[in-house]
């Protein structure tokens, strides 16, 4: 089978956090034999969105994995980011019939729930990526044999 290559799109907002989230993304990539084609590091998680659309355009990527962290402030500013964050990844995904994943943790999260979660969010942002992926490619062929869960 074809490798996945995907893009990484990375928050430096909370690079503590978003650092370790890179590291351990890289390293399942590799675990899982996808290829990571781009990395692109964006200001914080709010900015997310304008590098995945580049990095969607592009035909070395397959899917994008987002990660990054937003931590719980003193106002609904998390609450805020991550709604509108949300809604413009899965718009992306719709229009350019690519995968995108969200492995931004937060909102209403604290600085040492933020560490906490960082390699496991960065995992499954990867391993989300890669698996719509390979389901996509088996829905397309319209082979149940290569998709189970594809009914006639």
């Amino acid at each position: 089978m074809q490798k996945v290559k995907i893009g990484l799109v990375v928050a430096e907002f909370n690079d503590k956090i978003t650092s370790l989230m890179l590291t351990e993304a890289l390293n399942h990539a590799k675990r899982i034999d996808a290829v990571v084609t781009f990395v692109c590091k964006v200001p914080g998680s709010f900015d997310t969105p304008l590098m995945v659309k580049i990095l969607l355009e592009k035909k070395e990527v397959e899917a994008v994995a987002t990660l990054g962290a937003i931590i719980k402030g003193d106002t609904l500013h998390d609450e805020v980011i991550a709604n509108v964050l949300s809604m413009k990844l899965a718009e992306l995904s719709l229009h350019y019939d690519k995968p995108v994943s969200f492995g931004i943790s937060g909102p209403g999260m604290t600085w040492n729930q933020g560490i906490k979660r960082a390699k496991e969010y960065s995992k499954r942002s990867v391993e989300a990526a890669v698996t719509m992926v390979i389901r996509t490619r088996a829905a397309r062929t319209l082979h149940p044999k290569k998709f189970p869960g594809l009914i006639k």
